[in-house]
């Protein structure tokens, strides 16, 4: 083949390889279901949910992020945790900012102090728990949005020891299942 044919032929190929992404690439930017207003959320802002002894303070929601991410923070006494469970959903990132969490991801327990972060993918086992003797102040993310719906449904029930098979059945519904210790 000489060089203009095989110009000619290669250009066409990658022209035709290029044109679906950049046609994709053109519907995501201009895709008016994306845009979502800039927010300011100052340290006592929030909507406030007790889950479980987890007491969780909701900054962003899917409603504030086109459902891209949910952030909240938890502030924690030492002994509560989340048991093992999986996420089918969502993955999650968890900053410490006070205090000291064990966490489990996967078969990997650690003990994470304060301005560590841990990232646990959705459908890897994990779980934490505050230890030591401080209250903990932890940045949880998630994404995508939709979880905080769950956390709302938890944090509306009656004070006292949780129902557990309760728990367990709101949290299945939003695809999270625990594991059997």
């Amino acid at each position: 083949m000489d060089r203009k044919s095989f110009i000619k032929t290669t250009s066409l190929g990658i022209g035709l390889a290029v044109l679906p992404q950049i046609s994709c690439a053109n519907k995501v930017i201009s895709n008016e279901e994306t845009q979502t207003d800039p927010k300011i959320v100052e340290n006592h802002e929030g909507k406030v949910f007790n889950v479980i002894g987890d007491i969780q303070t909701h900054k962003l929601t899917g409603s504030d992020t086109g459902n891209q991410l949910v952030e909240w923070v938890d502030d924690v006494e030492p002994g509560v945790g989340i048991p093992p469970h999986i996420h089918t959903k969502e993955d999650e990132i968890f900053r410490v900012i006070n205090g000291q969490v064990e966490i489990l991801i996967g078969s990997q327990t650690t003990i994470l102090n304060k301005g560590d972060i841990a990232f646990a993918p959705k459908n890897v086992a994990h779980s934490w728990k505050v230890v030591g003797t401080e209250k903990a102040k932890m940045i949880t993310s998630a994404f995508p949005a939709g979880i905080e719906h769950m956390f709302r449904e938890l944090g509306d029930l009656p004070p006292g020891p949780p129902d557990f098979e309760e728990v367990a059945a709101i949290c299945n519904r939003f695809g999270i299942r625990f594991l059997e210790i």
